[in-house]
């Protein structure tokens, strides 16, 4: 018995073939930056019929398919909401699923979800019934387990912690990401330190001429002393402190495990740094029992999520 894993991002799209036995017997990638609604939903059919095929050469009958989605997918009706995939509105992707593979069982979730399930079944949560998987990357947002359960919320949009109100007062910079967003993913680290440099006028720094502003350039100018990357890299450590306080106090997990782009480097060295800042605003018993980690699954973590699904379904 095998199963297949589909990992849809927002600009390429990752599948294998899994069997009880042999583990990942078949591994598939492609890109689908800049398609169009119906293109990606062809991609993604051609790649479950490449990974039917590859099965069936090794005589492995496919039980299910799960993919994880970055967006929000509504367990209601079947439907998904990608931002980065024009037209995926609403989209009817587990219909269209369905038509296109008759007997064949499809599980869908959000990346969030899928992140926390794989690293439950193949990370630092293994055998954790309560633990958060924190994703900084372009954007940021947790995949929360409580007592064993993923939780989804009524539409699907649980854990959507970009929203995170932690600086007053409101300003309207917020409304496109939240608060959180703004300064503590990877799109929100490189937007903060050009407006740190536009109040700055005199900044001769590295950022001034030759270097390009990222996440993981910001995180090595940090380490030299930059006054810019300090200010943005300080502000966002408070800002993963504050976050992870929250979760704490709301959900008293075992573990927070943080991972996505920018937590794939050299940001691991800030989790103590972090966890001081979170021990000021964290319930202080849970605190005291909380563990952070950053994930080892790399560019596996969604991937690994999907199979959890088809491999639980």
């Amino acid at each position: 018995m095998a199963v297949i894993g589909i990992d849809l991002g927002g600009t390429k799209i990752c599948s294998a073939l899994y069997s009880q036995i042999d583990g990942i017997v078949f591994e598939h990638k492609g890109l689908i930056d800049r398609s169009l609604s119906d293109e990606v939903f062809e991609k993604i059919r051609s790649q479950i019929k490449l990974l039917l095929e590859e099965g069936g050469k090794a005589g492995e009958e496919i039980s299910s398919i799960g993919i994880s989605v970055p967006g929000i997918y509504n367990h209601d009706n079947g439907t998904v909401w990608l931002p980065n995939i024009a037209g995926w509105d609403n989209y009817p992707l587990l219909d269209r699923l369905e038509q296109a593979f008759e007997g064949i069982r499809f599980v869908i979730a959000s990346d969030r979800e899928c992140y926390i399930l794989g690293e439950v079944w193949k990370g630092k949560a293994k055998g954790c019934k309560n633990a958060i998987f924190i994703a900084v990357g372009t954007g940021i947002a947790a995949g929360i387990m409580s007592d064993g359960q993923i939780l989804r919320g009524s539409k699907g949009i649980a854990g959507a912690i970009g929203w995170l109100a932690l600086n007053k007062p409101y300003d309207e910079k917020y409304i496109p990401c939240g608060c959180n967003e703004y300064y503590a993913s990877g799109e929100g680290l490189v937007r903060y330190a050009r407006e740190v440099m536009t109040e700055h006028p005199a900044y001769k720094g590295v950022f001034s001429s030759e270097k390009e502003i990222s996440g993981v350039n910001l995180i090595e100018a940090y380490l030299h002393d930059d006054p810019v990357a300090k200010e943005v890299i300080n502000t966002a450590i408070e800002y993963w402190g504050m976050t992870v306080a929250n979760l704490v106090s709301i959900f008293n997990p075992e573990k927070i495990i943080f991972g996505g782009g920018v937590f794939s480097g050299k940001a691991c060295q800030f989790l103590d740094r972090i966890f001081v800042e979170a021990l000021k605003w964290g319930q202080p018993i849970s605190m005291k029992q909380v563990e952070l980690h950053c994930s080892e699954n790399g560019n596996y973590a969604g991937l690994y999520g999907a199979l959890s699904l088809a491999l639980n379904s």
